[in-house]
Formats: C-alpha cells, structure tokens, sequence
C-alpha cells in the first residue's frame, strides 16, 4: 500500500503543476480570497457546482470571471431577473417556414462554465431548468435530449442580505452544489493593498489561459486514484449519520434542533473534494484534516434546521462544529 501511495503521490505532484500557474495568474486581479480560489479549484477536479454567498462588493462575481479567463474553457453568464424563462436558459425550437421544420437553438448553457449570477432573483421554474443540466449534464429541448460540455460546471452567486424580489432556492436545487461558500471581507491589510490597486478610473489587469479542458479532465482521472483510507471513509458516512441520528453519538444537545439531516450527495461530495484537497497540497493520500476543513462547505447548505433550533441561535455551521467536536476522528 506504501507503494502504491507513494507513486500516486509523484503522480499527484506531476500533474497538479497547473495548480500554481492558476493561482499566479488569478492573484493579479483578485487580492486574497484564498480560501475562495481554493475551493473553485476543487469544483473543477470533481465537476461539482457551487454556490457563493456574500454581501455586495466583495469579488464573487469577478473571482469567476477571471478564473474563466484563465481556463481554456468557454464561459458563459447569466444574469438571473424576475422576468427570466426557462426557455433563456436553456434554448428552444425555432420554426423554418421554408424546410417545415423546427431546429433547435441552444441556450447559454451550452458551456463549459456557468456563472449563474444573482440565482436567486428568478421564480422557481426558471430555477428548476437547471436541474437536469446541473445533475445529469444534459438538457432536454422539444422533447430531444442534449449533452452538455465536458468539462460543465455551475458557479452561481447570491446576495443574503437584499431579499426584496428574490426567491428561495428550492431544497432539490440546494442540494445540487457540491459547496456553499460564505465569501468574507478582506483582512485590513489586503482591502488596503485592493485600495492602491484598484482606486484608479482606469483598470487594466490582463490573465493568461493556462489551463485547458483536456488538463482538467485528466487531472480528475488522478483525483480518483488518490487514497483514502477505509478508517477516513467510516469517519465521513460517521459525520453524516450524526447529522440525522445524533443520539447514536452521544449529541443529545442536537436532539431536536435538526428536522432533516445530510443526504446521500454529502458523503459522496466530501469524500471527492477530501481527494481533491489533496490533490491540491500535492499528496497522494487524504487526512482527516482534509475532510474536517471541507466538512462545512459540504454541508451548511443541506442541514435543515428546526424552529427550536433557530429560536436559539443554532446554525448549521454551528451544529456541524459541535459534530465534528464529538465524532471520534481517526
């Protein structure tokens, strides 16, 4: 197994060189936000999709952008508004009166990436077109089935504080991100390094494409080769469990407070973004670490709290900080 280990880890050194070139290129537009380039990264070594929340100004939307530019990939975004169709997102049949025929037009979700911008400003139905495409990488138009693009990413962003004309995203779709990140404010020293960089009427940052599709699809062949031992798989479905019987771990505090817990998609998702993570610091192997980092980006979206628990204060980062606190690790 050392063996095994071992070569995997030169082979994880060996091609995760580009990790470095997209972090050099991104930091000539974007100032910090680390943690946020990171787990886009990981998006991209698992294909899951993303949902970035945070207050206005703080480069969620200009984060995507500029990874966009420096991936070979085509990009495309859609702002969300209330009078968005279904039909927008993802094309529609248009009638030839010469031929008598309808000819599908694809719509903007026929892309590598999708920057899915302010989603929660469209109805329910609209959001519900992405679905299928979000799970099952095709679409469906006119009756007839679509592919996607490989490598198909969705990147969406909204705004938590501004809830005039938004719509809640609904359960099903929630649970389709991989990751929800919480996108903070920069440190003292990096708003004021974004002061002297960008307080000028003229902006001109230019980024390389340094990565192109074959690479990313090739890197997540070796994602998957990246060991993980069965004591790391038992301590991810254990973190689960917790999540919907947390009396079987001693968390009588928890009893109560969660009206649904985890699905399934959160032990699968935290076990790839643990081997991407990995992949990501240049080891062939995960640590438990990897998987407690990961463990609340995977699951804040999908914990349903009860009403008990919001009378008190419990949030779902909270909850899962207090599982990670009891469940014995490996």
């Amino acid at each position: 197994m050392d063996l095994d280990v071992k070569r995997i880890t030169e082979q994880v050194e060996k091609e995760s060189v580009f990790i470095h070139k997209i972090r050099e290129q991104m930091s000539k537009v974007i100032i910090g936000q680390s943690y946020l380039c990171d787990r886009l990264i990981i998006a991209l070594l698992t294909g899951g999709h993303v949902l970035l929340e945070g207050v206005p100004g703080l480069a969620k939307t200009l984060t995507i952008s500029t990874l966009a530019q420096v991936l070979k990939m085509d990009f495309k975004r859609i702002q969300f508004t209330p009078d968005l169709l279904p039909a927008d997102i993802l094309g529609t049949l248009i009638y030839n009166p010469k031929t008598g025929e309808f000819t599908p037009k694809k719509g903007p979700i026929f892309a590598n990436m999708i920057l899915a911008d302010e989603i929660n400003r469209a109805p329910a139905k609209v959001q519900s077109a992405l679905l299928e495409s979000m799970q099952e990488k095709q679409v469906t138009i006119g009756g007839e089935r679509y592919s996607l693009p490989s490598p198909f990413i969705v990147l969406a962003t909204q705004n938590p504080i501004d809830q005039e004309g938004t719509y809640a995203l609904p359960e099903a779709q929630v649970d389709r991100f991989m990751l929800k990140l919480l996108v903070q404010y920069p440190t003292k020293k990096e708003e004021r390094e974004i002061l002297e960089r960008h307080s000028k009427t003229t902006l001109q940052f230019s980024v390389t494409a340094v990565v192109s599709p074959e690479e990313i699809l090739k890197a997540r062949e070796v994602v998957d080769q990246i060991y993980m031992d069965d004591k790391l798989k038992d301590y991810i479905v254990d973190i689960v469990y917790a999540t919907r019987q947390p009396k079987l771990f001693n968390l009588k505090e928890l009893e109560g407070l969660i009206d649904f817990g985890a699905s399934t998609r959160a032990t699968i998702n935290l076990t790839l973004a643990s081997k991407a993570y990995a992949f990501i610091a240049g080891r062939g192997f995960v640590l438990p670490q990897d998987i407690k980092d990961l463990a609340p980006d995977i699951f804040r979206h999908r914990l349903i709290l009860s009403y008990e628990a919001e009378a008190e204060e419990w949030t779902p980062d909270r909850v899962l900080q207090k599982i990670l606190d009891t469940v014995p690790v490996p």
